[in-house]
């Protein structure tokens, strides 16, 4: 059952839920907001032997060592650039601390149920797991009906 917990979680909330858009490349994404701890420039970070590309490595945060990955990588976009508009998300998961790198954030949205469609079945090579649903939100500057996509998040808040 992909999302759909949330989503019917989300029609019980008459304001619906509020999350913090991000950006990866042209896409723009959602968090759900009460998963957000703080949003912070990128800076470096300690690297870790033998993991993947996508795991930047950890920092430490007031005390607290924080894997930082960066998502860019991990959704396989081919140019990553590192600038003044890269913020590393900064998200508490209940007993996990954890820090995602994003190209950008650019808003908090409040959807309803009404605005978060049920995921789509993939074929079996493609996991829903980490998706909750699409927000389709019309908007006068995008053309011919194309639609933002918010609201993609594992089951615990967490993007990947």
């Amino acid at each position: 059952m992909t999302g759909m917990t949330n989503v019917t979680k989300l029609a019980s909330e008459p304001s619906g839920q509020e999350f913090l858009v991000f950006t990866l490349g042209d896409e723009e994404y959602g968090i759900d907001i009460l998963k957000v701890q703080e949003i912070r420039g990128y800076d470096q970070v300690t690297r870790i032997a033998n993991t993947p590309a996508f795991i930047k490595g950890v920092t430490n945060l007031r005390g607290v060592i924080v894997p930082i990955v960066d998502l860019r990588i991990k959704f396989s976009q081919v140019d990553v650039d590192y600038n003044d508009n890269t913020v590393v998300i900064v998200l508490n998961l209940g007993q996990r601390v954890v820090g995602i790198v994003v190209d950008g954030v650019s808003d908090v949205l409040s959807l309803t149920a009404e605005q978060i469609r049920p995921a789509p079945e993939f074929a079996v090579t493609l996991s829903t797991e980490y998706l909750t649903g699409l927000g389709a939100l019309g908007r006068p500057d995008v053309d011919s009906g194309e639609h933002r996509k918010t609201a993609e998040q594992r089951r615990d808040g967490a993007v990947r």
